[in-house]
């Protein structure tokens, strides 16, 4: 096997194992709070204490992976195109 077509098998891989990853889990952890829903902070004791809510996940704790988010815009693309 060629470097290049060896190069275009391991992207296929990778792409197929990301679309099923996609399929069986759409939402992951938020990258901010890392799934806790808020950020942590430390009080004068230096133990871990709850803070403000997460900006970005709004303390849902997850979010939608892009390749899902792609399939979603796609899926209503075709609904739409097709009324």
């Amino acid at each position: 096997m060629t470097l290049p077509s060896l190069a275009i098998a391991c992207l296929i891989v990778v792409t197929f194992s990301y679309a099923a990853l996609c399929a069986a889990s759409p939402f992951g952890n938020c990258r901010k709070c890392r799934g806790f829903g808020y950020q942590l902070k430390k009080d004068r004791r230096g133990r871990l204490r709850p803070g403000k809510t997460c900006r970005r996940c709004h303390g849902d704790r997850k979010r939608i992976r892009i390749g899902r988010h792609l399939f979603n815009v796609a899926a209503r693309l075709h609904r739409d195109g097709t009324r």
